[in-house]
């Protein structure tokens, strides 16, 4: 069961690296109950990651999104944009202890996955763990409080 409402849509967003990740990820967040709010890019070309991050962050940074999730070749670019707003914490996850301790830990709202180094299934687990694994809040609220400047 999802910790994020579903009654507001997943943003998500890729460049050109994870298209065809991306696409298959919009049916499974619809096979899952999930609305979609696709911010591209809608083609394989290239494509600059910034474009796509920030409209994704931006629907969670104002919660027109329950959460977000981002791809690109590494994660790695996608996540330095998107933490760029303000009440985004987006965490790059890479397997599955990243992906349940981003949200343990650090409440994070936008999951960032590397396309050209996980599968498809990797990607499906980790989303899977990260929607339904909660803040645990305690010591750590303090500390996600501290990142804001």
């Amino acid at each position: 069961m999802s910790v994020f409402n579903k009654e507001l849509p997943v943003a998500i967003g890729t460049d050109h690296a994870g298209y065809d990740d991306k696409e298959i990820l919009k049916g499974y967040l619809q096979e899952l109950g999930w609305t979609i709010d696709d911010k591209g890019t809608f083609s394989k070309e290239s494509a600059d990651y910034p474009d796509f991050a920030h409209p994704v962050a931006s629907a969670v940074e104002t919660g027109k999104a329950a959460f977000g999730v981002l791809i690109c070749g590494s994660g790695i670019g996608v996540s330095i944009a998107a933490n760029r707003h303000k009440g985004v914490r987006a965490a790059l996850c890479y397997n599955k202890d990243i992906a349940k301790l981003c949200r343990e830990h650090n409440d994070a709202n936008v999951i960032c996955l590397p396309a050209r180094f996980i599968s498809m299934e990797d990607m499906k687990e980790y989303i899977n763990i990260f929607t339904e694994t909660s803040f645990e809040g305690g010591r750590h609220i303090r500390r996600v409080e501290k990142i804001e400047l």
